[in-house]
């Protein structure tokens, strides 16, 4: 399969999972802990990811697993980095407003490319990072709201420590994607062993996490497996397989593409977003929507395109040989 069907269809995905949240609401709450989506989409991705190994085992004998203790101690630490950066984004929104935040986290798309140099050694040329800066523009352009607004007079009215916490947030989104796709291209394992290992870790820690919120919760509901599905809907069930089968398209695109073209499909993922709400949910487009979509556009020519593209080269006419011209020699002996 293309990278770039994938990539399409993760922004697909990717901006239907905060349609299908938004819509999975109540009144304007929530029915259901939210905390035990990502759980059973850490669950759904595990049983899919070890279906498709068992198929693979089956119709193939040359699957490469990689079981030593060494390698696989190694694919707790994305869930580890998820964990942290999950809690510094809610430190972070006790300092900053949502629309704050939700710029600042633009970041990552600098952070990213920053690390998949340093950590990856992966070269961009000039003109990959110009493209890189532009997408950054262009997701923030469209995110900030009227200037007569009050919301755009709390952008740099936050805390330090807002500022400081948001970038921490930004570094390490990009650490958790950079160090993944470091662990899918390690060596030629198969990429349904490489999910089973990343998977059966991010249900450990996402249970972890159920359990601990029950003990801050003094068990009023009971323990987690309960009410583990409390709430839940057709629509939630949706959230759910969209959220998993976003996180297998992620994999695939780290294993056979790289960070950058997931950067790519979740930046226009958030443009996508904001069109389909003008219709879904009456959002009201602006021109900053508007001069965003155009801006992302061209930077996502500018990094994908080949340089002959963007640049018009003079042409270089090779002149037809000389011809030879025939040189008579007189030789003369002396006599």
């Amino acid at each position: 399969m293309q990278w770039y069907l994938v990539a399409a269809l993760l922004t697909i995905l990717t901006s239907s999972q905060g349609i299908l949240t938004t819509l999975s609401q109540s009144n304007g709450r929530y029915l259901y802990d939210y905390a035990t989506v990502p759980f059973l989409a850490e669950i759904f991705k595990l049983v899919v990811s070890g279906l498709l190994l068992w198929r693979e085992h089956r119709t193939s004998t040359s699957v490469r697993m990689t079981t030593e203790w060494k390698s696989v101690r190694l694919y707790p630490i994305p869930s580890i980095i998820y964990l942290i950066h999950n809690n510094v984004q809610f430190a972070t929104l006790t300092y900053v407003d949502t629309s704050t935040y939700q710029i600042m986290g633009n970041l990552k798309i600098f952070t990213t490319g920053i690390l998949f140099r340093l950590f990856l050694r992966r070269k961009l040329s000039n003109l990959q990072w110009m493209a890189i800066v532009l997408l950054a523009v262009g997701t923030t352009t469209s995110q900030v709201k009227g200037c007569g607004e009050a919301s755009c007079d709390s952008l740099f009215s936050a805390p330090i420590q807002g500022y400081m916490l948001g970038i921490l947030s930004a570094c390490l989104s990009a650490l958790a994607g950079v160090y993944t796709e470091f662990l899918m291209k390690k060596n030629n394992d198969s990429l349904y062993w490489q999910n089973v290992q990343l998977y059966a870790f991010g249900v450990i820690f996402n249970m972890a996490k159920l359990i601990l919120d029950d003990f801050r919760g003094g068990f009023e509901k009971g323990p987690w497996w309960q009410h583990l599905l409390n709430g839940y809907s057709t629509t939630t069930w949706m959230v759910v397989l969209n959220l998993g089968s976003t996180g297998l398209l992620v994999s695939w695109l780290m294993k056979y593409a790289d960070n950058i073209v997931k950067v790519y499909s979740t930046s226009m993922a958030m443009l996508l977003t904001m069109v389909l709400s003008v219709y879904l949910f009456s959002f009201k487009p602006t021109l900053q929507l508007f001069l965003g979509i155009i801006i992302c556009m061209m930077s996502l020519q500018m990094y994908f395109a080949p340089p002959t593209m963007l640049v018009d080269l003079p042409t270089v006419v090779k002149a037809p040989p000389e011809s030879l011209k025939e040189v008579s020699i007189d030789r003369r002996t002396d006599s």
